[in-house]
């Protein structure tokens, strides 16, 4: 009581609270401050001084007071002060525990709207200190939390998203679907206990270095679904076969698929694991076997100065010019070799099949494809890896092997580009 009276005065009680009114409303700056910091001072006092006090330190002691009622919360999360606000964002992740028992009541809805007022800021330092202080607490509100991770900032966004465990699956599939930074993608690549959905979601961004520390995250499933999303975009991202083949054993369809594409080491690496049957053997086998040798044929077309339009010629003639022929050409990234082959295949011009690739639509690579009497399957390697068609806009097979329209739509797509009907 000694350290009270010396600062309030012989004869003022500082637990009445007509005296703390007084205080409250004085011009003794040193006396509302004390009273502001201690925890026996009436909760309405010290709404009174969140709302009304003109000095920030008086403000920002109230935001540290243990006792101050959350009420009054919504004057300090948006106080002029920095530092008022830093106070009341440490002190409401430190009553998170505490209040979370009960998610439906008041309090607890009092602190989550100034968390999410705080997790707004327009001051990177206090959004990036709530991230910092959320990121690994159990009890982080999820609304909260989700704000923070769709933050453009990395230092605010990629802490919660690598770390914070109180998000649904749901909550990261629309995250990696709407943010426009590439290291969100990745920073959900590496969280624990990742689900089969949301690592087929960080396939699906397109992301080459998300995709390659999904596939080196130990704790994330990666089931057959999210194995054929892999292997589906793998053409267009050498950087995945060898961690993919690795840690995984592809399904034999997968496996044959795969052989297609990658190149002689990784499909050793296939045959070393073992598990084939004869069959899928055979084929990575003759897979290897077949680019060695279109490898070898095309360094002998360099060498004799033959163009890839007289190579295409050579092999149609021969009856050659095969989609085996023209995915290995892809996968020795032959770009001109596959245009002149499609265009030689339809009956049209070199220049109309770029216009394809150029214009960037899937229906339109998928009806050339057809016309060339090419698979639906090697339809989608041509939207990925030659138009670069965004992953959300693709053309998937229809039940795994079929084009996913009809002749007459094909037809249509064709005549938009002036290529007739045979």
């Amino acid at each position: 009581m000694s350290w009270w009276k010396n600062i309030l005065g012989k004869g003022e009680n500082p637990t009445d609270y007509e005296t703390q009114k007084k205080i409250a409303v004085s011009e003794d700056t040193k006396k509302r401050l004390t009273l502001a910091k201690n925890s026996k001072t009436n909760k309405e006092i010290l709404f009174y001084l969140a709302e009304n006090d003109p000095d920030a330190r008086v403000r920002q002691a109230v935001a540290k007071n243990i006792e101050s009622p959350l009420q009054a919360n919504k004057f300090l999360a948006i106080d002029e002060s920095i530092d008022v606000r830093m106070a009341l964002a440490e002190r409401m992740v430190k009553l998170l525990p505490e209040i979370s028992t009960d998610k439906q009541s008041r309090l607890y809805a009092f602190a989550v709207q100034a968390l999410g007022t705080l997790a707004l800021d327009e001051v990177l330092k206090i959004r990036k200190s709530l991230s910092s202080a959320l990121k690994d607490h159990a009890y982080a509100p999820p609304a909260v939390a989700l704000q923070l991770a769709k933050d453009i900032e990395r230092e605010v966004s990629e802490p919660i998203l690598r770390m914070c465990v109180t998000f649904k699956d749901q909550d990261l599939v629309e995250i990696l679907a709407t943010h426009p930074a590439p290291w969100a993608a990745e920073a959900v690549a590496q969280r624990s206990k990742l689900s089969a959905l949301v690592s087929k979601a960080v396939i699906e961004t397109g992301n080459a270095m998300a995709g390659k520390l999904l596939l080196k995250n130990k704790e994330a499933e990666i089931d057959e679904t999210v194995l054929q999303a892999i292997v589906d975009r793998a053409p267009e991202f050498p950087e995945w076969h060898e961690p993919l083949i690795s840690r995984h054993r592809l399904p034999a369809d997968m496996a044959v698929q795969m052989a297609r594409y990658v190149d002689a080491r990784i499909r050793q690496m296939m045959l070393d694991r073992g598990g084939y049957d004869a069959a899928t053997i055979e084929i990575v086998s003759d897979a290897t076997k077949r680019r060695m040798q279109m490898e070898e044929s095309l360094q002998k077309s360099k060498a004799r100065n033959e163009t890839a339009s007289q190579r295409i010629k050579k092999l149609y003639a021969e009856g050659r010019l095969s989609e085996e022929v023209i995915n290995d050409a892809l996968a020795l990234r032959d770009q001109e070799f596959v245009a002149g082959a499609l265009a030689v295949l339809c009956g049209a011009k070199a220049s109309q099949v770029a216009k394809v690739f150029s214009l960037r639509k899937p229906k339109l690579v998928c009806a050339v494809c057809w016309r060339a009497g090419l698979s639906m399957r090697f339809a989608l390697r041509l939207q990925q890896e030659m138009a670069r068609i965004q992953p959300a806009e693709l053309l998937y097979p229809k039940g795994g092997t079929d084009y996913p329209m009809d002749e007459k739509e094909l037809y249509w797509q064709l005549e938009l580009i002036g290529i007739d009907d045979k």
